[in-house]
Parts: structure tokens; C-alpha cells; sequence
């Protein structure tokens, strides 16, 4: 029975290590992944302090429970169309490298287990960089864009951000 209930646990740690879980969240009509690991939390839409001379597509600051954090608009950030937040529009608080930052969104979809084999590279995108995309998930039917969240920022814009912090 023992050695039963061990190997049980051990098919599903093999199982749980196969699976890559995503944070998922829609802009426009695309759906979009981040690994779990990287996301701290999901708040609210709150509107962020404008900071002079910072990269256009950062809408600001805010004070997340004494920790000012940059807020990049991820719209802006892809070039997407501008849309006006509304009551579905959230900020996801993730880590980018060593820094936490939040990323507004229209809306948080769910948390997707994905294998590698449900992931596949990525081709030339025309509407995105692909140097900050993971690959595509499939599931079923449906694509999720899945984002390498370290290398969304160049070097100089995530500098631009890190001192941020230093000025305050």
C-alpha cells in the first residue's frame, strides 16, 4: 500500500514538473501568457502617478503597500490601439528580472497548465516582437501568445525604470 501511495505522488510530481502553468489575460482579442512564477499578484485598475521623462509606454507609479512600483501599459508597450480602462482592467504585479512591476491589462483569464508539447516557438509575428515571446500555446483550438516577461523592456528602458526607485 505504501509503495502504491509513493508511486502515485511520484507520477504526480513527474506530471506537475511536465506542466508549465500561465497566468492568462486578454488585450483586444488576443490571449496572452505569463508563467505563474513571475506573477506576484492581480489588483484592481488604480490610476498611476505620472513620473516626467520615462519611457512613453509606462503610464507611471503607484504605491503598492509602501512600494512604489512602475506601471507599464502593455497596449502602448505592443503598439496596440488605446482603449479606456474599464471596471475589467487590471494590473498584473509581476517580477521582470530583479524588479516588480505591474502591467495593465483588459482582463485576467485564468491559470493554464500547459505541457511542452503544447507549446510550440514562434514564427515572425508581424504585430509583436518575437524576442519577447516564449512561444504559442494551444489549447484546443485557441492560441495563447505566451510572453518572455524578462525580456519585454530593453536594457535602457528597464534601467530607465530601476532608477525610478532611486530617485524617490
Amino acid at each position: 500500500m505504501q509503495n502504491e501511495a509513493n508511486s502515485i505522488l511520484n507520477q504526480q510530481i513527474i506530471r506537475t514538473a511536465d506542466e508549465n502553468q500561465y497566468v492568462t489575460f486578454s488585450i483586444d482579442d488576443e490571449e496572452f501568457g505569463i508563467e505563474i512564477l513571475k506573477v506576484q499578484e492581480i489588483v484592481g485598475y488604480t490610476k498611476p502617478t505620472h513620473v516626467p521623462n520615462i519611457p512613453d509606454f509606462v503610464r507611471g507609479v503607484i504605491n503598492l503597500r509602501g512600494v512604489i512600483i512602475p506601471i507599464i501599459d502593455i497596449r502602448k508597450k505592443f503598439q496596440m490601439p488605446q482603449k479606456e480602462y474599464d471596471k475589467f482592467t487590471v494590473i498584473i504585479v509581476v517580477e521582470i528580472a530583479t524588479k516588480i512591476m505591474g502591467i495593465i491589462v483588459d482582463s485576467v483569464s485564468d491559470v493554464l497548465s500547459l505541457t511542452e508539447k503544447d507549446i510550440q516557438d514562434t514564427l515572425e509575428i508581424s504585430k509583436f516582437q518575437s524576442e519577447f515571446l516564449k512561444g504559442m500555446g494551444k489549447v484546443g483550438e485557441k492560441l495563447i501568445i505566451l510572453l518572455d516577461i524578462d525580456k519585454i523592456l530593453t536594457y535602457e528602458e528597464y534601467k530607465k525604470l530601476n532608477d525610478i526607485n532611486h530617485e524617490g
